[in-house]
């Protein structure tokens, strides 16, 4: 038996190594700890290959959008019927709305729009008195009403209602009278002076030489097609609905604040949001009767 102090022949460990090895493995712990209680630990691989991973599916990396799915099945359902049988409508949620204006950007890039013409302004309201301000968003389209005054107007009827109650202007044969822009009382028809927002440049840039497929059209302002000289407005993207997709507006709102559809399917998401009791139509005692709906 060996004495206390005397050397035995074992190898001796510095004081401060060992209080290092004990701080190491207290850290250590404390991580591997950590990393259980956050879900973060993973099992070592057993070779080079295994670290290699591909990536999951697009479907499953990005929560799928409930509303756009529906909204688009119920499109493709009403496009199975004959055009008469539909009745589209639009439902913008205020609440919602955060005036971010994607939609208008979105509608200006979808039908190659020229300077003053818009189709889907936003109007902002501010309520309320310093210091309790609120801020309230209606993007504001063509109403595209079922007793429209812009139609009974036009003197060559360029302007009608489609058997879907979709409000149209046909450019061959609108005469830029302007009729009904003062006959429309919301204000959602300007008309196309055949100006760019690159004039005045040395070049007009190609963009704006882009040709429209606005009704399934095309039209090259280069060209001086019409719309030049036209009223123009909103017809719920007629092009996209034809083509199977949603219109532009519905499908760039960042707060999912516009729903579109069939509202005579009773099982359509419009035909439900438009029974909600917090629901209302701009200047309804004028007797237009809107196909476009808020909820406020």
């Amino acid at each position: 038996m060996s004495k206390i102090g005397q050397d035995d022949g074992s190898q001796k460990v510095p004081r401060r190594q060992v209080i290092g090895n004990m701080l190491k493995a207290t850290l250590g712990l404390t991580a591997g700890i950590a990393l259980i209680s956050t879900g973060k630990a993973q099992a070592k691989p057993e070779n080079e290959e295994q670290q290699t991973t591909t990536l999951e599916p697009l479907s499953k990396q990005i929560p799928q959008d409930k509303l756009i799915y529906r909204m688009h099945r119920e499109l493709f359902k009403a496009l199975e019927k004959p055009v008469a049988e539909r009745n589209w409508a639009m439902v913008i949620d205020t609440r919602k709305c955060v005036g971010c204006f994607s939609c208008t950007v979105g509608c200006i890039a979808e039908n190659k729009l020229p300077p003053g013409v818009v189709y889907r302004p936003v109007i902002e309201e501010t309520l309320g008195s310093y210091p309790h301000l609120a801020r309230r968003f209606l993007p504001r389209p063509c109403m595209h009403c079922t007793n429209s005054p812009c139609t009974k107007v036009c003197p060559v009827a360029a302007t009608y209602k489609r058997e879907d109650g979709i409000v149209v202007i046909d450019y061959d044969k609108c005469i830029g009278c302007r009729y009904c822009i003062s006959a429309c009382p919301y204000g959602a028809r300007t008309f196309d002076w055949g100006e760019y927002h690159t004039q005045g440049t040395p070049n007009i840039e190609k963009y704006e030489l882009v040709p429209s497929f606005e009704y399934g059209d095309k039209r090259e302002r280069e060209k001086k097609q019409s719309p030049i000289n036209n009223t123009r407005k909103c017809h719920f993207c007629l092009h996209r609905l034809n083509a199977g997709m949603l219109p532009m507006c519905v499908t760039t709102c960042i707060g999912r604040a516009t729903y579109f559809g069939d509202k005579s399917d009773p099982e359509s998401l419009v035909f439900e949001l438009i029974g909600r009791s917090n629901v209302m139509r701009l200047k309804e005692e004028l007797g237009t009767e809107p196909n476009v709906f808020y909820l406020i």
